[in-house]
Order: structure tokens, then C-alpha cells, then sequence
């Protein structure tokens, strides 16, 4: 198996927590080759990545992408998100030509089955398999060409066709899309492949790529914001809540924060104390926040219409934020931004990986 990540060296913690966890539930494959797309990560922590994949006897190699921008050329505006999200962008002419499939996998995931299955899915000639993020705001799918009925796709986990990427142009048309819409798009690399891979992605049990905070949403919930979330059957969706194979820590909520009641930050925690980074102190500041937005995940179990309120409320109000770009855009629509996340529960809930990232 062949799999990416792309990590600055702030995320480098949780790329090992993810990759000793893809290993540890993984030991049966005969060949794991983890690629690492660096942005920056600094040698002491190679070296520690590097005793994960010795203990286990797997490949790891790290990619150094500090000229990724230099690899644009247009001028570029991330919205706030570090400039490595873009990388995967790349992947086409990064890795080697004798790569043939691969899987991505975001930094902030938790491998607790065997993804065997994963790796063995008929993609039916589409070019990616990827899950459905039905909560994304309606404005950013009108942005980069999708209708309201059009799935939209989260990009923490993808597995692609490397052959058909190649020889599909993938990565050209995916620059020149990012370029049509002058550098700068609401979700930077994950808006680009959903609007120059419309058509292209088959959509994945959310058990591959399970995110956390959809455990206080309803099926029926997610199905009447986004109508394409029909495609996943019920079943498929309980069974993601309760048996996931790749947990996605998405949003606020994050097992690295002080006073954090995820769910799932079990999964989390039981890796962390098998790195090097054993120990590690928890982000701290935010044990009331952490307090309140769990208490929000309850109120979306109970009144999901309230919450839906808030996000119509002042979702639109990051959306415009982050249109704007800079710094200026980030400060003025990081307050609304974080209560929108919390309504929606998804996408719009990315201040705090943002803010981490740029540490």
C-alpha cells in the first residue's frame, strides 16, 4: 500500500499518531510506503517519524515541498490555511511513476481497522474515491460550480487513481482551476478538486473517513442539507457512528485541546502514547469553550434546528470573510467563524486547525 500525507513540522504529532495507528491496524499487509509531503518539517522530528516506521518495518519517505509555491504560477491566498494543504495537489508528479494507487490521508485521522478493504475498492472508473461532507455551506459549493443536488466531498481522505490522474492531466486542470478562481477559494485544495473533479469522485462509506462531530447529527438531518447524502444508505451511516474504520478529528473539538469530550479522543490518546511525542501537553485556554461545544454537539441531538439557525445566521458571514482573503479576512471572520463551526459542524469549522498551523 502506498500512502501520502502532507505535514508542516506544528503537525508533525499528529501525522505520527495517524501513521503509527495505519501501521498498528495494518500489520498483515505485506508492504506499507508512507510519503510525506514536508513543508517545512524539521529534522528532529524526521528522525522521529523514522523510528515509527523502523519499529514497524515499513518505508517512509519525506518529500520536501518548501518550494511549493514557486509551483503556482499565480499569485496564491490559502485564506488562512498553511500553505501545505496545497501540496496534495502534486501528488501526480511527486511521487514515482511506479505508484499506481495511493491513499491520502489528513494528519488529523485515526486508522482503528484494517483498511484493507480501503485499498482494494473498485473505483468504476472514477479518477478518486472520497466521503460525502453534506453540511458544506450551499454559497461555497455555487462558488467553484456546484448545484444544490451536486455531492460535495471531503478531501481528508482520497483514494486515487494515480495512472488515470496522470493521464487525465489531473493535476494541470486542477491548477488551472485554483487559477480561474484567482488563487483563492473558501477551502483552498479541497474546493479545487471538488470544482475540477465534478463528475469524477465516487462517493465512500463514511466509515473511511468518519468525522466526528457527525455523531450528533441524524441521518435525516444530513440527508435534508445535502439531498446527494441519499446515496449513503442508513446502515452505512450508523454503522459508521459506532464501528469506523478511519476517524476523522474534524472541527473544534480536537483531542489535542485541554478539556476536550470527544468521543472518540480514546483512539487518539492510545497513539499518542506510543510516538516519540509520548506526553505531549494538550493545547491549553479553552477548557470553557471545549466545555460549551460539547454541550452544542447535545443541543444537535435534541434541537438540530437551533443549531441549523445559528449556522444560517452567521455562516454566510465567514463565507464572506473568507472570500476576502488575508489576515484581514481571517481576523474579521474568526468570531463568527468559530460559532458558525459550531452550528454546522463541519468546513466552517476550521479555525483552530488554522490558527495551529500557523504556529
Amino acid at each position: 500500500m502506498d500512502i501520502v500525507y502532507a505535514s508542516n513540522d506544528f503537525y508533525a504529532r499528529h501525522l505520527a499518531v495517524s501513521m503509527i495507528s495505519l501501521f498498528d491496524r495494518n500489520q498483515q499487509a505485506e508492504e506499507i510506503t508512507v510519503y510525506v509531503l514536508s513543508v517545512g518539517i524539521t529534522e528532529e522530528s524526521r528522525q522521529k517519524l523514522q523510528k515509527i516506521a523502523d519499529q514497524y518495518h515499513r518505508n517512509l519517505e519525506l518529500l520536501d515541498l518548501t518550494d511549493i509555491r514557486d509551483r503556482f504560477d499565480y499569485e496564491i491566498d490559502t485564506r488562512g490555511f498553511d500553505i501545505s494543504a496545497m501540496s496534495r495537489l502534486f501528488i501526480g508528479t511527486l511521487l514515482p511513476r511506479t505508484v499506481k494507487r495511493v491513499l491520502y490521508l489528513d494528519c488529523d485521522t485515526v486508522v482503528v481497522q484494517s483498511i484493507g478493504k480501503l485499498w482494494n475498492l473498485d473505483l468504476k472508473g472514477h479518477v478518486a474515491g472520497a466521503v460525502m461532507e453534506p453540511t458544506i455551506y450551499q454559497a461555497v459549493k455555487q462558488e467553484i460550480g456546484l448545484e444544490e443536488p451536486d455531492p460535495y466531498f471531503n478531501s481528508g481522505v482520497l483514494l486515487i487513481d494515480l495512472e488515470r490522474w496522470r493521464a487525465d492531466g489531473a493535476e494541470k486542470r486542477l491548477l488551472d482551476f485554483y487559477g480561474s478562481k484567482n488563487g483563492s477559494l473558501f477551502a483552498c485544495d479541497q474546493d479545487t478538486i471538488n470544482g475540477a473533479l465534478k463528475g469524477e469522485i465516487l462517493p465512500m462509506t463514511p466509515r473511511y473517513n468518519f468525522f466526528t462531530n457527525y455523531r450528533y447529527f441524524s441521518y435525516e438531518e444530513l440527508c435534508k442539507h445535502g439531498p446527494s447524502y441519499r446515496q449513503v444508505e442508513k446502515r452505512q451511516f450508523c454503522l459508521a457512528k459506532k464501528h469506523p474504520v478511519i476517524i476523522h478529528y474534524m472541527g473544534d473539538e480536537r483531542p489535542w485541546i485541554a478539556g476536550n469530550l470527544n468521543h472518540y479522543r480514546r483512539a487518539y490518546e492510545k497513539y499518542l502514547a506510543m510516538t516519540p511525542w509520548k506526553g505531549a501537553k494538550k493545547q491549553g485556554g479553552k477548557r470553557l469553550y471545549m466545555l460549551l461545544y460539547h454541550g452544542m454537539d447535545y443541543l444537535t441531538v435534541v434541537c438540530p434546528a437551533l443549531r441549523w439557525e445559528i449556522s444560517r445566521r452567521l455562516g454566510i458571514k465567514v463565507v464572506d470573510a473568507r472570500k476576502q482573503g488575508g489576515k484581514a479576512a481571517k481576523a474579521a471572520g474568526t468570531a463568527a467563524e468559530t460559532v458558525a463551526g459550531t452550528a454546522a459542524g463541519t468546513t466552517a469549522e476550521i479555525t483552530a486547525q488554522v490558527g495551529e498551523k500557523q504556529s
